[in-house]
């Protein structure tokens, strides 16, 4: 308006001369003049916080002296009522009070120009006086709902944005507690996206990443350095056996053992992994979890060094008993038959010592001698059948078998007739109650499967995970005083795993027992 007004007022002496001598006009723009000023110098940050609308109503009582006292020689000032409108009416405030004076002061500009035709008014003039104070209310209404909408707009946004701002405070607060839990844990974590990029390491993984640096390494890049060894501790893995890469490469594991750094400050870390999938169950990431078991495996040698020696020193006085028994006994016929009967409880004794003796050597070595050739198994069960015959028949235990012949395999003959005898022996021995095995045999140009199925005292699942566990003994052959150390199953285990096989074992409490040995077939290397 300043600027409009200014303008008229400059441009006045050469247009419009009229103007210069009309007071009325001179009037406005000395008003006008004024309200520019206030709005510089009037402090209104100190008075009552809607006095500044003073200025768009004074403005109306400026447009009407403008325009009232232009006409004739300027028409259609009028319609700068719609800036004190478009003030009054954004203001948000008075309301009733805005939209009056948007309709009645525009009217009020008008009404002395039809004053002064009175009584000669015609209908267009009465027209014209109150189609510009519709135009001020319909411009007025039309702000005021916009800004009401704006305003619920604002409050949605505001409301939306203070919920956000409590979601970033609980997401922190989460982290917080999230980055608190995981460096408390004596575990070492790694988040890792499809990318191979990391996305979080724990306080206790960075531990476990130092004896894994060299000097010259980078940070967050350990596994790029050959510090990380296989289960001997000498032989670096490849990179695509290593924890992390293989968790990149989409693998999951379990009890996976590697070795990090080197001299005394070598660790044994057991690290698993699992796979993180996105909503299209495709792979987005891995989480793989690195745990010290470096004082588990060194007690486990120690464990392993103290039966291998135990048994070791017991081997010796033992086969000196057996050969002094059987030297007495060469002579029996100088003997009581008393004397003869306790000789050959000690004789049986002493041998069944030996064998356990024998077994916790094997069990204790670290190599277990494995020579793999052609070997026709069906011999081999043959073979343990007829062995294993007298046993079953003192329990009226039946034995059948259901085997090709020949059922030829890449095994060493010694150690899978001692795995067979193993598992046909415990199958009659947990059959005390008389009853049924049966050794049933298949193949494929990869794979012989051999199975020995009892229907005895079967086991429970939870105890069929640990039955291959060494000196475990199910709680049904405790209670059933049936003699054993919990070894046979164990070696078995080993012997099967030494070819490239594996066993499995199947069992249900009162519904018997089934294990399951794989092996390379004829002409298929190991694994």
């Amino acid at each position: 308006m300043t600027v409009i007004l200014g303008a008229m007022a400059i441009a006045a002496p050469a247009v419009w001369p009229t103007l210069i001598e009309n007071g009325v006009f001179i009037a406005s723009i000395a008003l006008m003049g004024a309200l520019f000023l206030s709005c510089f110098l009037v402090p209104w940050e100190r008075l009552p916080a809607n006095a500044y609308l003073v200025i768009p109503i004074l403005d109306l009582v400026v447009i009407g002296l403008a325009r009232n006292g232009a006409v004739p020689a300027v028409a259609g000032l009028g319609v700068l009522a719609i800036f004190p409108v478009i003030w009054l009416s954004a203001s948000g405030s008075f309301a009733r009070t805005s939209i009056f004076l948007s309709f009645f002061g525009p009217l009020l500009i008008a009404m002395p120009t039809v004053v002064q035709k009175f009584p000669r008014i015609s209908p267009s003039d009465i027209a014209t006086a109150i189609l510009l104070p519709l135009m001020m209310l319909a411009v007025s209404l039309a702000i005021r709902f916009a800004s009401a909408n704006v305003r619920v707009q604002r409050q949605r946004l505001e409301k939306k944005d203070a919920e956000l701002r409590e979601l970033l405070i609980e997401s922190r607060d989460r982290e917080r507690l999230l980055k608190t839990v995981l460096d408390t844990i004596d575990v070492g974590i790694v988040a890792v996206a499809a990318d191979g990029q990391t996305v979080l390491v724990n306080g206790q993984q960075k531990i476990f990443q130092q004896p894994a640096s060299p000097a010259t390494s980078v940070p967050g890049q350990n596994e790029s350095q050959p510090l990380i060894f296989g289960q001997d501790r000498v032989t670096p893995l490849p990179p695509d056996k290593r924890p992390i890469q293989r968790a990149i490469a989409g693998e999951t594991f379990a009890d996976y053992l590697v070795w990090i750094g080197e001299g005394p400050a070598q660790r044994a870390v057991s690290t698993a992994a699992r796979i993180i999938k996105n909503d299209d169950g495709g792979f987005s990431g891995a989480v793989i979890v690195f745990s010290d078991v470096t004082g588990l495996v060194e007690a486990l040698s120690a464990k392993e060094e103290l039966i291998s020696n135990v048994s070791h020193e017991f081997r010796s006085p033992l086969m000196s008993v057996l050969g002094n028994v059987d030297l007495v006994l060469d002579e029996a016929d100088s003997l009581t038959p008393s004397g003869v009967q306790r000789l050959e409880v000690v004789q049986r004794n002493a041998e069944r010592l030996l064998s356990l003796v024998s077994d916790l050597l094997v069990s204790a070595s670290t190599v277990l001698s494995v020579h793999p050739r052609r070997t026709d198994l069906a011999g081999l069960i043959e073979t343990t059948i007829g062995s294993a015959q007298a046993q079953a028949d003192a329990t009226n235990v039946s034995l059948s078998t259901n085997v090709p012949v020949p059922l030829w395999a890449h095994a060493d003959p010694l150690r899978i007739a001692q795995a067979l005898d193993n598992l046909v022996s415990n199958a009659i021995k947990y059959s005390p109650d008389g009853g049924a095995v049966t050794v049933s045999a298949s193949s494929n140009e990869q794979w012989v499967q051999l199975q020995v199925q009892d229907t005895g005292m079967g086991i429970s699942e939870e105890e069929s995970e640990r039955i291959f566990t060494r000196f475990f003994r199910t709680q049904a052959a405790r209670n059933a005083d049936i003699p054993g150390v919990g070894l046979g199953l164990s070696i078995t285990k080993t012997i099967v795993e030494r070819h490239g096989g594996r066993i499995s074992c199947a069992s249900k409490p009162g519904a018997g027992t089934t294990f399951t040995v794989t092996l390379p077939a004829e002409g298929a290397a190991a694994p």
